[in-house]
């Protein structure tokens, strides 16, 4: 069965490496049309993390992309600086947590 982006925000809090993330606090919004299109946010702060549905009044970090490109990039199909400049990741906001993003998370 293919992972889904709800499959993929229900997993993140078990993925989720705290000592990585200590004294962050930021609310990563992820928007995406496509397939699977919907808006997720996820607020990490002080090496905890909450994941929900929907839109973040201050997110920290904007990423916007089809949900397709999105779950290339988890499985590790589509190199994310190759989605930037391609234009099939968009980011807003702070780039320098948009370069760390990754590192809070294990990865498959």
């Amino acid at each position: 069965m293919p992972l889904t982006i709800a499959d993929l925000f229900a997993q993140m809090p078990g993925a989720f490496i705290p000592e990585k993330a200590q004294g962050l606090n930021a609310v990563l919004q992820f928007n995406f049309t496509g397939a699977e299109a919907g808006n997720w946010n996820v607020e990490i702060k002080n090496g905890t993390i909450k994941v929900e549905k929907g839109i973040h009044a201050s997110p920290s970090l904007t990423i916007s992309a089809d949900s397709a490109d999105c779950l290339k990039l988890f499985n590790r199909e589509l190199d994310p600086m190759q989605a930037f400049m391609q234009g099939k990741l968009k980011v807003q906001g702070d780039m320098g947590l948009a370069m760390k993003m990754m590192q809070f998370f294990k990865m498959n």
